[in-house]
């Protein structure tokens, strides 16, 4: 990998701030749009620029090979679940709450990793970070404020989508010796069939009259915080590696809040600043514990 440079920072800035742009484009889709319909909209309009990119690359698509369950299933489990269950979670809670909430994946991941892979067992240094991460999370349910009785359950099922996310991940390694491109652009395909007939039945959007803001975040999440997201990820993955794209995940809960107060004024409480500082200190001592390899 080549000595990161200051263009490097500034595509990992910007790539933080169109994932955390996610959130608060969601709460506003969900102003005119169901979960359903927003899970769908945004795989549909993600795979358009991954697709085109594999055409330009004359990388082979290969959703319907012999490995179709293996695209089938991470594409259920790593876009449809966790996508609605976000969507429907962000109707009752602010979006930088689901910001904060997401970005407990990395501690999950430390979590799943001990028993389902070979070399990423858990050590003092990560369970340390684990607990710190997550006793930010529980003391972030304590904030009466943001999350009561009304909204306990949508921001839980934010949490528990974050587990969907990483459960896919490791079902990535099945078919790890495939070309990136070709496994986004594949888990997309498989997302938007699955989704398509299920959104239509159960929501019918052909009844809403969507509002324009709606429409635009809807759009937006789809090509930039989908597609654009994960093309842009590729390319630092490929020039500067693993360990320097991980940091990604210290920006994006704080992009998110700052976001959701400047954007949609949402409120930003004490507990939610100790909460945000807890996570990102277990996520760095989590990510200190673990010997990345370089890609």
């Amino acid at each position: 990998m080549r000595e990161s440079k200051t263009f490097d920072y500034f595509l990992l800035t910007v790539l933080a701030l169109i994932w955390a742009s996610a959130f608060f484009n969601i709460k506003i889709a969900t102003y005119s749009y169901g979960p359903l319909t927003i899970a769908f909209l945004r795989i549909f309009f993600g795979a358009i620029p991954v697709i085109f990119l594999c055409y330009v690359k004359k990388i082979k698509i290969e959703a319907f090979s012999k490995d179709w369950f293996w695209f089938a299933s991470i594409g259920v489990i790593n876009l449809v679940i966790p996508f609605f269950l976000i969507a429907y979670g962000v109707q009752k809670v602010q979006s930088n709450l689901a910001a904060i909430l997401m970005a407990s994946t990395p501690l999950t991941a430390a979590m799943l990793a001990h028993f389902f892979t070979t070399n990423e067992k858990i050590n003092v240094t990560k369970s340390f970070g684990v607990l710190i991460g997550f006793s930010g999370i529980v003391f972030l349910f304590s904030d009466n404020i943001l999350i009561n009785e009304n909204n306990f359950f949508s921001a839980f099922l934010i949490l528990f989508g974050s587990c969907f996310y990483v459960v896919g991940g490791l079902l990535t390694l099945k078919i790890s010796n495939k070309q990136n491109e070709n496994v986004t652009a594949s888990i997309l395909i498989w997302g938007s069939i699955v989704l398509l007939p299920i959104s239509l039945f159960v929501e019918q959007p052909w009844n809403l009259s969507p509002r324009l803001d709606s429409t635009i975040s809807l759009i937006y999440l789809g090509i930039f915080s989908t597609g654009i997201a994960w093309l842009l990820r590729f390319y630092i993955l490929k020039h500067n590696g693993l360990v320097f794209q991980a940091q990604v995940a210290y920006l994006i809960p704080i992009f998110g809040v700052i976001l959701g107060f400047l954007i949609l004024n949402e409120a930003i409480t004490p507990k939610v600043i100790v909460s945000l500082i807890a996570v990102i200190i277990g996520i760095y001592i989590v990510k200190k514990g673990t010997k990345f390899k370089i890609v």
